[in-house]
Order: structure tokens, then sequence, then C-alpha cells
């Protein structure tokens, strides 16, 4: 049988067993004819549902990177300077991103800290707190003419201001507790990109940048390199007197001091301190020494030529006492401060009540008991020597207080 022969008869089988009934089949459908029965599209209400989801998920992303960011982002730029210099950056929430020291003295300020890198994430008052008490540890404000610098960039000038007048008092409380008489100095400063770089090029803060700029503001012939290896006490000093010359340092005062220590004794050389004095006529550097059997030595550095202005040596053989001599000195909870501060208000004529901050020391000079009196009233410091043992008046100074 061939192929065309086989479709004939199955065509034929296909047409008797399905007979041709459409108007049959069309009658039957008259009562649903116009009636439209919509079906859901499974697949077109799932896709909208996942986009929807998708558009919020984008939204809690879009927000959350926002936060992110606002959290990350710096706000504002703290430094902190005394020789050490530190530089804080902190968000809007004044929360510290990073604590940076920008010179080998502040790394060690912030040695038990990580180097600054413990600070991360805490509050701006809580850091600066740990590093001004890391300072006066380490004697950088224990001197009544020692000072610290803060200084404030941002933007936004009224938080910086408001963010200014808050650490000032901060630190002076902090400075107060610790019983340091350091001077509080603080700025203002908008972001200035030549200020950053003079800053970034010299490894000190933005802050300290701006002090040295407003010397040579005084004086155009210093050099900014130079400038920058002096403290902030020197470099306030130094505006003060209206920077008539370069300075020639703690450290070459030291210097000096020290060779001329070692042409008058062999004893080993235990303690030293330097205080600028570039305000006072003459200008000078004020170098205490110790010798490890206790002796005392002090001399008076020219600030500008180095000369040694004047030098003493005290508690020695040359002064009637030897170093194992030395009369006991009493404890200090045996020191009787109010009269001490009786006599001197007295002396002065000034009444009792008045409110000063009083800081007094016994110690030996010339083979005699002293009292070193040092105090700030209304716009003057003094500073008076008396013999703890007659109530002698040795030495006396007042001066402006800066």
């Amino acid at each position: 049988m061939t192929n065309e022969r086989m479709e004939q008869r199955l065509a034929s089988a296909v047409e008797k067993t399905a007979p041709d009934d459409v108007n049959g089949v069309l009658s039957r459908c008259e009562m649903r004819k116009g009636t439209v029965i919509n079906m859901p599209n499974t697949k077109t209400a799932t896709k909208k549902w996942i986009m929807a989801a998708a558009a919020c998920l984008a939204v809690i992303l879009v927000g959350a990177a926002v936060l992110l960011q606002q959290a990350n982002a710096v706000a504002t730029v703290v430094s902190l300077d005394v020789n050490p210099s530190i530089e804080l950056k902190v968000n809007s929430s004044e929360k510290v991103l990073s604590c940076t020291p920008l010179n080998d003295d502040a790394k060690a300020i912030l040695a038990e800290m990580g180097e600054g890198a413990d600070l991360k994430g805490a509050k701006l008052e809580v850091a600066v707190n740990a590093i001004v008490g890391s300072l006066v540890r380490n004697g950088y404000l224990d001197s009544i003419s020692s000072a610290i610098m803060i200084s404030v960039e941002d933007k936004n000038t009224e938080r910086a201001e408001k963010l200014r007048s808050e650490l000032a008092s901060i630190v002076d409380v902090t400075l107060q507790t610790e019983a340091a008489k350091a001077a509080v100095l603080t700025q203002t400063l908008p972001q200035d990109k030549k200020l950053e770089q003079q800053a970034r090029e010299n490894n000190i803060s933005t802050g300290k940048a701006a002090l040295i700029n407003r010397v040579l503001t005084l004086n155009a012939g210093l050099k900014f390199e130079e400038l920058a290896k002096l403290s902030v006490e020197e470099l306030k000093d130094l505006a003060e007197a209206g920077a008539p010359a370069m300075p020639i340092g703690k450290e070459k005062a030291l210097e000096i001091a020290t060779a001329a220590y070692t042409k008058t004794t062999t004893a080993k050389l235990l303690y030293s301190e330097v205080d600028p004095e570039l305000d006072e006529i003459p200008a000078h550097y004020e170098v205490e020494l110790t010798s490890e059997t206790g002796e005392e030595f002090e001399y008076k550095i020219d600030a500008y030529t180095g000369t040694v202005l004047e030098s003493k040596r005290e508690g020695t053989a040359g002064t009637g006492t030897s170093a194992g001599q030395l009369p006991q000195l009493p404890s200090p909870d045996q020191l009787d401060y109010a009269k001490i501060k009786a006599k001197v208000l007295k002396y002065l004529g000034l009444s009792e009540n008045i409110s000063c901050d009083m800081d007094v020391k016994l110690e030996i000079e010339d083979g005699k008991l002293v009292y070193e009196v040092e105090f700030k009233a209304g716009k003057m410091e003094y500073s008076f020597k008396f013999d703890a043992t007659t109530g002698a008046l040795l030495k006396q100074e007042i001066e402006k207080d800066d």
C-alpha cells in the first residue's frame, strides 16, 4: 500500500468518528457569549514582587551606606601641641577616627595607647584627657611658664568655635586635677591647603604651622623649618617679644649648660630641666641640672647668643654645705601653706580672700632652706623666695600675666 493510499483511508476514518458539528457547538455556547474570564499571569505578579523587594533593599542599603559614610567622614581635625604634636581626626558625633603622633616626642606620649591606635572610636573628650594626662606625667606641663595649644580645624565655623571652647574647659580642668601650671592656648582654623602642606613637610600640626606663620609676620627673615623645631612655649614667648631673632632652642641651651656642668663636677648628671624665658629682658633659657649626689646647678643661657649669663651651684661644699650634710626637708604635709600664703598676700597688700592658685615648694639654696612661691592674681604673675627659717624675703619677681 502506498503512502498516498494510507493517508486517504486515515482521513476518511477521522471524518466518520468526529463529524462536522460546528454549528451545534456554537449554539450550546450562546449563554457565555461576550463573557470574559480574567486569568492571573502568575509570572508577571512574581516579577513585580521581586522588583518591589529589590527597591526596598536598595533604599535600605543606600541609607546604611550614607550612615556609614557619615560615621567615617572627617568633620573636624583637632591638634594638641606642646613640643609633642598630636593630631586627632573626628566625625560629626565627636568620635575619634584616628589619632596620629606627628613627631618622635608624640610617639612617646602615645606609647601606652598603641601610639594612638587605642583611642580610635573613643569620644574626643576621653581621648584629649588621656593625652593631656600623659603630657603631664612626662613633665611637659609642670612648669608655670609651659603651654599647650589646642587647634580646631573645621569647615563649620560655629561648630569649630563651640568645640574649641569645650576643649579649652576640659583641658583646664584636667590640668587643675593634675596640679599642672601650664597655660592653655586655643585657636580655630579654616581648612587651608598651604597650611596643610607646611605641616606635612615639617611633621607638625596645622595648628603649630599657623602659630609659626604668625611669628613670621613679625620677622620674615626667620625660617619656617627652624621655627618648627621650637616648642609652643618658645613660639608663644617669641611672638610676645616681637621675634627679634632666631633663638638657639632648648636642646642647644641644655648642651651649653651641660658643658659648663662637666667643667665643674665629675658627678653623673641625674636630671635636667630647661625653661625658656624669651619674653624677658634679656631673653634667656633657665637650665636646672641635678647631679647623682643631689647637688643642684642653675644656668641662665642667652637665648640668641648662647652666652652663659649666670651660673649657680647649690648645696655644695663651696657654699658651706656638702652634699652629705644637706638639711632634712620636711614632708609636704608639714608645710604651713596657710601661713605662707597669708605672709605673701600681706606683703603685697592683697586680701587673704583673693582667689589664687598658689604653688609652694621647699628647696635648698646655698645650704639654706627656702620657700619658692609662685601664683597668679588678677592680671599679674608673682614669684617669691623666702628664707624658711627667718621668713626673710630673698627674691621677688612680678610681671604681667601673658
